[in-house]
């Protein structure tokens, strides 16, 4: 099989973007092309940190997914769904992560992407049923736009109506408008492809397609 002949200068740009504090790359032709070759083999993505920096897939590797903490017993059918850690604990240790000059940034996100989700009402619209079942995720990735600080997308795990073994759905976004939705028939099935998801991060929103999310 032949050999990449651009490989050895593609693995010389990853190694210049993992070394650069602000993950940059000179502007001739050569570099850009080599930057343009990888990021369309999803090694490398638009830095949510530094404008016009870039950050590179195996760097992000080693960042960690952040999900409820006690996630696992609910997959295992130990604890009660409403048992959940917290959305905003979960958020609070996202930042946490983040190097000190982040976390301002990561903290103004906070409304948005932990915020208080809608109840569903009775039919008159008075009665208040329950809050419905929603649990945050924050995965290290990119989408259409970057991801929020740290390179980060953020999504959830909920359900779809009031009847708690009806209908789940999987959510994931950028920094913006980007976003992707799985659907699912229930708890299990929605709770099976957030693991995935874990598993699967680092990656572009764009290979989701893959793993039967829809894309906005």
């Amino acid at each position: 099989m032949a050999s990449n002949p651009h490989a050895h200068f593609d693995q010389t740009i990853l190694d210049m973007i993992d070394h650069s504090p602000i993950g940059a790359v000179p502007s001739t032709p050569a570099y850009q092309d080599a930057l343009n070759r990888l990021y369309a083999a999803h090694q490398v993505y638009a830095s949510a940190d530094h404008k016009g920096g870039h950050v590179t897939a195996r760097s992000l590797a080693s960042a960690p997914p952040f999900h409820a903490s006690n996630l696992d017993d609910l997959v295992a059918n130990v604890i009660a769904a409403e048992a959940l850690e917290p959305n905003a604990i979960i958020f609070d240790r996202y930042v946490h992560s983040l190097a000190l000059d982040l976390r301002k940034k990561a903290e103004g996100c906070k409304a948005v992407v932990a915020g208080r989700v809608a109840h569903h009402r009775a039919k008159h619209g008075v009665v208040t049923v329950h809050d419905p079942i929603h649990t945050l995720f924050l995965v290290p990735g990119t989408g259409p736009h970057h991801g929020l600080p740290g390179n980060y997308l953020h999504g959830s795990a909920f359900q779809l109506s009031a009847d708690l073994a009806g209908p789940w759905a999987v959510h994931l976004h950028d920094s913006d408008d980007g976003a992707a939705l799985f659907e699912a028939p229930n708890m299990a099935g929605a709770l099976a492809k957030l693991q995935e998801l874990l598993e699967c991060a680092p990656f572009n929103m764009n290979e989701l397609e893959a793993l039967g999310f829809r894309l906005n």
